[in-house]
């Protein structure tokens, strides 16, 4: 399994203000612009630390998953959530022929931590010998900050705060905190089965 992220979240998607107002950062000198860059990379940090520990996509955005077979015959549970459409899915033999499936053979089904793409009528279409299966799909709260969950966007703000105020502390290696992890707790994805339908 390979999951690629096809879309980058938008630089406009993202509060550097708000953050820098967050850390109190001073104003209304000649390079007030100059920890933009910097403020954008913590969060960007953040959001990666976060939307890997629980399973989610925070901001709207495109992913492929690549597969080399159906993990069930008629479903296969995708990696990240919320997941709001199925872009496509596509057949790739092992000589590099795509064939793109078509869409009245699949649907979603939505679940806030392990949304499926399901078979409509019979089974879900076999994937070439040697081949792959690739399924396009868009996950994400929304595509506005204002769409984030208010503990998750707190949880962000927090741990970019950890990552500016710790900049410079290179022997520091500490796992998420517990406050932030308090705030995340709700939003994990706890998998049994080993990953299975569950």
């Amino acid at each position: 399994m390979m999951l690629s992220e096809l879309s980058p979240v938008a630089q406009a998607a993202l509060p550097v203000q708000a953050f820098k107002d967050h850390l109190r950062l001073g104003t209304g000198f000649a390079d007030d612009g100059a920890e933009d860059a910097l403020a954008e990379a913590y969060l960007r940090a953040a959001l990666a630390a976060i939307e890997g520990r629980i399973g989610k996509a925070i901001l709207t955005r495109d992913f492929r998953l690549e597969l080399s077979d159906w993990r069930d015959d008629w479903a296969q549970a995708l990696p990240v959530a919320p997941v709001s459409a199925i872009v496509s899915v596509a057949l790739r033999d092992d000589a590099g022929a795509v064939e793109t499936v078509d869409a009245g053979r699949y649907a979603l089904e939505r679940d806030a931590h392990r949304p499926r793409l399901k078979a409509v009528g019979s089974y879900l279409p076999g994937v070439p010998a040697g081949g792959t299966v690739e399924v396009v799909f868009t996950a994400g709260f929304g595509s506005a900050w204002a769409d984030v969950p208010p503990d998750l966007a707190q949880a962000i703000f927090l741990l970019a705060a950890e990552y500016h105020e710790h900049r410079h502390d290179t022997e520091r290696r500490q796992a998420i905190p517990l406050g932030i992890a308090a705030l995340i707790e709700r939003w994990r994805n706890v998998r049994v089965l080993g990953g299975g339908a569950a």
